[in-house]
């Protein structure tokens, strides 16, 4: 793939990750940075991934450099060693690793941590994960470190908390016929429902989140841990396999609508900061092209947000009138209805008109792990209360500015609410290409658990979702990127800027429009999670999808994809009595699709039909 095509796709001349397919017999794996991902028995996906992971105190994702790698690969087995180090903060971790797999099924993943100095870190170990299509809700058996032994299941809806603590080994059915034992040793092991970050997975990770963190890894102590795979076809026979995400294609694919839903496909909108306030002003031409029927507003008296910015927001509405929306971070400082007051009289001098506003106290943007004090904060009804004494009759929404993890462990009192919202992050565990795709599978877990949540006649409104992360709820920053790359929790995302974020979005679109979502916000208009080139004074190919998508707010929703396959995402949507189809090619390859007719169409491309 030349530069030229690459900086097109994914906005950056940086190549995706190389990766090599070792086989044995049945057993496959994908060997990547070192690590194992989409281990498979017969083709069935038996893990998503085991990774050997190294986080900082903001829990970012530190990147070690491989040395000294051998891979053998012989009829029936193969065999990987390698040296990993790690540097954090002048200090130097060496991690020795051993793979084996054979024809067996048995596949074993040993390491052996030594740090040359006291190594500060968040986590330092394996992470196992088992994926979630065809494992969600399905039976597994947990062997605890203390050798009991439970029959239970994997949670269906989103489990805020750990499912399983204190584990040993998990058992589960890949196929029917097959059974797969993981064992895990060297420190005690709990798993987290990673479907509350949006990553399509479960992870059980290394050491539990009770105990203090960060930690202390001291100079010489050597830190041996390892992850033993065993599989078992319980039958002895091959059964049909199953299509895993982004598999190459065999053949063309083919869209069939169906039936009109009872669903509206969520009314857009665009997520406009006061930083942002006069690039969104000078391309005004650019958003009237897009034409979202509703501009977000954010407001942060914590950032010195105030009157200057309601000013200009109401600048802005005059050259662009639409369904304008506050997003009102509340400090908590003082007396609540003092704040609240404060808030409306700004509002009022600044002549900005408002259809709603949303209110999240400013310690809830940040997360509170398990085994962590939850920080002081006046209690919800009681903000909400101040809110409705202020802004009478306006429409009050609560819930999280940060993401569904937030809002699954804070869950607000719904009854006090016209509407509730959250957003997500695709980029906050892993941010290579596939991980990133692999989110779009987890989203229609997220809103039927958000539904559980809110009631299913509570209004929901869901955004921004950005590839880029504008605020970490998890550290004291989102991570710079001045080398345009791929890395988690950074407010610049390169692919926002190319057709992945163009087909992401598309593929966010398909994922989500039956959930009886009322408004949704895919983007922020400029910046670096916006959908214009301010250098070119165009849109972005992202910005030409959110223009689509704009033009079908509230229309009917048309069942299209139930059997489209990962590599395509298909939406099809009747507004002013025309059916409109689109799909998007969520591969880098070229693909051939046909809604009556075939045709071609190439990497990320998103197509009408």
């Amino acid at each position: 793939m030349s530069t030229v095509s690459r900086m097109r796709l994914y906005g950056t001349e940086s190549a995706p990750e190389p990766f090599r397919i070792l086989r044995a017999g049945p057993l496959e794996v994908r060997l990547e940075n070192g690590n194992l991902r989409y281990v498979r028995f017969e083709g069935h996906e038996v893990l998503r991934a085991i990774s050997y992971v190294v986080r900082d105190k903001d829990w970012g994702t530190l990147a070690g450099a491989i040395s000294d790698l051998v891979v053998l690969e012989e009829p029936g087995k193969f065999e990987i060693s390698y040296v990993s180090r790690y540097k954090n903060q002048g200090a130097g971790l060496s991690v020795t690793a051993r793979i084996t797999g054979t024809e067996t099924g048995s596949l074993r993943f040993a390491s052996s941590a030594v740090a040359d100095s006291a190594f500060e870190t968040n986590r330092c170990g394996f992470t196992v994960l088992h994926p979630i299509n065809g494992v969600a809700g399905e039976p597994v058996e947990v062997e605890h470190c203390d050798g009991s032994v439970v029959q239970t299941w994997f949670p269906d809806l989103i489990d805020p908390w750990q499912p399983f603590k204190s584990i040993r080994s998990l058992t589960h059915a890949p196929a029917p016929h097959l059974k797969a034992r993981c064992q895990m040793d060297g420190d005690t092991f709990e798993m987290e429902d990673q479907r509350n970050w949006s990553d399509a997975s479960y992870k059980t990770y290394v050491r539990p989140l009770a105990l203090p963190w960060p930690y202390v890894i001291e100079a010489g102590k050597e830190v041996e841990q390892s992850i033993a795979l065993q599989i078992e076809n319980l039958a002895n026979e091959t059964a049909p396999s199953t299509i895993t995400p982004l598999s190459p294609s065999t053949g063309g694919v083919e869209l069939k609508a169906g039936k009109k839903t009872k669903s509206r496909f969520p009314r857009i909108g665009l997520l406009i900061s006061p930083e942002d306030l006069k690039s969104a002003i000078s391309h005004i031409d650019l958003l009237r092209k897009v034409n979202p029927p509703a501009i977000l507003c954010h407001l942060d008296p914590t950032a010195l947000h105030g009157q200057e910015a309601l000013e200009d927001f109401r600048e802005l509405q005059v050259r662009f009138p639409a369904s304008y929306e506050l997003e009102y971070v509340v400090s908590c400082k003082g007396d609540l209805l003092a704040e609240f007051q404060n808030l409306a009289d700004m509002i009022d001098r600044s002549g900005l008109e408002l259809a709603s506003i949303a209110v999240c106290p400013s310690v809830d943007r940040q997360s509170t792990p398990p085994g962590s004090e939850w920080p002081q904060c006046p209690p919800l009804a009681d903000i909400y209360a101040a809110a409705r004494h202020c802004f009478p009759g306006m429409r009050l929404g609560g819930g999280m500015f940060s993401y569904f993890t937030e809002l699954n462990r804070k869950r607000p009192p719904v009854s006090l609410l016209d509407f509730v919202t959250h957003a997500t992050n695709p980029i906050v565990h892993a941010a290579d290409d596939e991980s990133v795709l692999e989110t779009l599978e987890t989203l229609p877990h997220i809103t039927r658990t958000a539904r559980a949540i809110i009631g299913k006649d509570k209004e929901y409104r869901l955004g921004p979702t950005t590839i880029g992360m504008r605020q970490n709820p998890y550290g004291s920053q989102t991570f710079a990127n001045p080398g345009n790359e791929r890395i988690c929790m950074t407010h610049d995302d390169p692919r926002q800027r190319g057709l992945f974020a163009a087909a992401w979005t598309m593929g966010y679109a398909s994922a989500i429009a039956n959930a009886d979502i009322r408004q949704w916000i895919p983007a922020s208009f400029t910046g670096p999670r916006g959908i214009v080139d301010t250098e070119s004074g165009s849109l972005l190919p992202v910005g030409e999808v959110v223009s689509l998508l704009a033009g079908l707010s509230e229309g009917a929703v048309i069942d299209c994809n139930d059997e489209t396959p990962a590599s395509v995402a298909a939406l099809c949507v009747e507004k002013d009595d025309e059916v409109l189809r689109f799909a998007a090619n969520l591969t880098n390859r070229e693909l051939e699709i046909g809604f009556g007719e075939r045709r071609t169409f190439g990497p990320f491309e998103v197509i009408r039909l």
